[in-house]
């Protein structure tokens, strides 16, 4: 799930030349506000998802003392991993003193990566890790199962262009080949752009010229070429594609790439994935350790600086605002204030960056507010546009229950013409236990299957009296029916490669719903980010990193660069190159290793 950096150039780019004259380093925080006893630190950032772990491992790699605050037990927010004994009894990763393996690790979000393994890598996950100097270790793998209309009994494969015109052949016949080549042949020469400039490079003020413009020229070049072409949303219609399979098939890609259709995905997100199609030995990848490991490596970025720190089960319950600048934040339950010097950056979803300030204290927040959430935060209500939430489904299984030739991923499709994002139409599964034997006790394998952001919270709203009363919800025959309906699907979709895995017969089954994501990632109405479409009739924009507030940012899925692994380690990026010089910056920059 990933937006261009072409995008980003071009907006953040124009405005800053408009605007700055000079590329002088950020200017100096103000003095300090803290009164005696209290806390304070340079910076302090509230969630610690990958935006936010990243913003603070790039800002801690500067020098700057940084605070990380998590509300839940566990770091990582909607990619965070979760434990589970041998009886289905959560173990918090604070329990586990020493190395275990009689846990089941279940991954709460992403299962699917890719360009991380590569030394060379336009991914701005892989660039986080370069700067900050720390990453897991890559488990590579090619193989990849589908079940698709036109494919019920399902393939195999290894991914890459040669496979794929062979899928093209096989399903949509010779006119899906020639639609794809002729596609290729529009959209790879975007890529030089799309490959050639680093999103963690892109920076708010003028000193983008030396970040981008002056560092990496030939690409910029690119990006000014087709810039047009970089807003513009990924139309079928207007590409000349005919073929019905392949234009089913990208609109999945699209749809699993940042959770929207294809016409509502840019073009040039979608000239990155074909680009990806085309690369030598291509290979997905898989943290070593699973997304524990993935998180756990942002947390080493900051955790190894002196004087930094990152504290789970913290929940804010309020940003400070002082003579119209953040200085700090005051925590729930303890009402312990810790104080910032230079900035408070909120790594939570839009809602929360907005009710962590209280209304009246910021005028210009207090418009934005209003602009983006309306009167009731409702999108039937004319707010700002949410994605759809998720169905998860987290099992333990005997390893006999999965059949040694299935893939260790594969996703399934019910019906093309009932739309993409129809309700349980598009399932993932994966068993990360397949390429990593200790995310399951011996014996064992762990599975975690999702519908990929087609469930309406709408659908849930009846049950949110239930949200916080588990023994309730356990009695409700209404919500338990209805839970069991929306999970079907999902079982019928591991159940095309695993038939035996049937429920009542793992050894733990856990089903998360969008109650689930509202309550436990604090995520309002169980979304996973904006669902805003480029050239969208009502003008919606994703917002800035900086807000109205001096002092006061935001990263995330919620902010410029969209939804999605490389998205979010994008926007963590471009908030702390907001607050750091252009010159620790490139300092940092330099250890990036592009592929182009």
């Amino acid at each position: 799930m990933m937006k261009s950096s072409a995008v980003l150039i071009l907006s953040l780019g124009a405005a800053s030349w408009r605007r700055a004259s000079s590329f002088a380093p950020a200017r100096l925080a103000p003095k300090s506000t803290a009164k005696e006893g209290e806390e304070e630190v340079d910076c302090i950032v509230v969630g610690s998802g990958i935006g936010g772990l990243s913003c603070a491992g790039l800002l801690a790699a500067t020098g700057r003392k940084v605070k990380v605050l998590e509300k839940h037990y566990e770091i990582g927010g909607c990619a965070h991993e979760f434990y589970m004994d041998i009886n289905g009894r959560t173990v918090p990763s604070s329990a586990i003193k020493e190395p275990r393996d009689d846990l089941f690790h279940f991954e709460a979000g992403p299962s699917l990566y890719s360009g991380l393994s590569d030394e060379r890598s336009p991914n701005p996950l892989k660039h986080i890790y370069q700067m900050i100097e720390e990453e897991p270790e890559w488990i590579t793998y090619d193989q990849w199962g589908a079940f698709l209309p036109e494919a019920p009994e399902g393939y195999q494969l290894s991914i890459g262009a040669e496979n794929f015109e062979k899928i093209l052949l096989t399903y949509g016949g010779e006119e899906a080949v020639e639609d794809w080549r002729m596609l290729a042949k529009t959209l790879r020469p975007m890529s030089s752009g799309i490959k050639g400039i680093p999103h963690t490079a892109i920076r708010s003020d003028a000193g983008i010229l030396l970040t981008v413009a002056l560092k990496y020229p030939k690409s910029f070049m690119n990006v000014l070429r087709y810039g047009e072409a970089f807003s513009e949303s990924f139309n079928l219609d207007d590409l000349g594609l005919k073929n019905d399979f392949l234009r089913n098939y990208l609109d999945m890609l699209a749809f699993l790439l940042q959770g929207l259709p294809a016409d509502q995905t840019l073009k040039v997100v979608m000239a990155y994935m074909v680009e990806d199609f085309f690369k030598e030995n291509a290979v997905m990848d898989f943290p070593k350790g699973g997304s524990g490991e993935l998180m756990g490596a942002l947390a080493r970025g900051v955790t190894k600086r002196e004087g930094c720190s990152i504290e789970t089960s913290k929940a804010v319950d309020e940003v400070l605002i002082e003579d119209g600048r953040a200085v700090g934040v005051k925590l729930a339950k303890s009402g312990r204030v810790i104080r910032a010097r230079e900035a408070v950056i909120s790594n939570a979803d839009l809602t929360n960056t907005f009710n962590f300030v209280p209304e009246g204290a910021h005028v210009g927040f207090d418009e934005e507010r209003k602009q983006l959430l309306g009167a009731t935060n409702n999108p039937k209500d004319g707010s700002v546009p949410y994605c759809k939430s998720f169905m998860h489904l987290h099992l333990g299984v005997k390893a006999e229950l999965i059949p040694e030739d299935a893939p260790p991923q594969w996703t399934v499709v019910q019906d093309w013409s009932k739309g993409i994002d129809a309700v349980g139409n598009v399932v993932v599964v994966s068993v990360g236990s397949k390429l990593d034997q200790s995310l399951a006790p011996e014996g064992y394998h762990v599975i975690h299957a999702y519908t990929a952001g087609n469930e309406p919270y709408e659908d849930w709203e009846r049950f949110e009296h239930l949200m916080d009363d588990a023994a309730a919800r356990d009695k409700d025959e209404e919500y338990q029916k209805f839970k069991d309906a929306r999970c079907q699907p999902i079982w019928d979709a591991i159940q095309k490669r695993a038939p035996d895995v049937v429920k009542g017969a793992c050894q733990v089954e856990k089903v998360a719903t969008p109650l689930t994501h509202a309550r436990f990632l604090s995520r309002h109405r169980g979304n996973y980010g904006l669902g805003i479409a480029p050239g969208n009739k009502e003008g919606w924009k994703f917002p800035d990193v900086t807000t109205p507030i001096d002092g006061y940012y935001r990263c995330g899925d919620s902010t410029t660069s969209g939804i999605g692994v490389p998205a979010t380690a994008s926007s963590g990026a471009v908030c702390a190159n907001t607050i750091m010089s252009v010159f620790d910056q490139l300092r940092l920059n330099n250890k990036i290793k592009m592929p182009i």
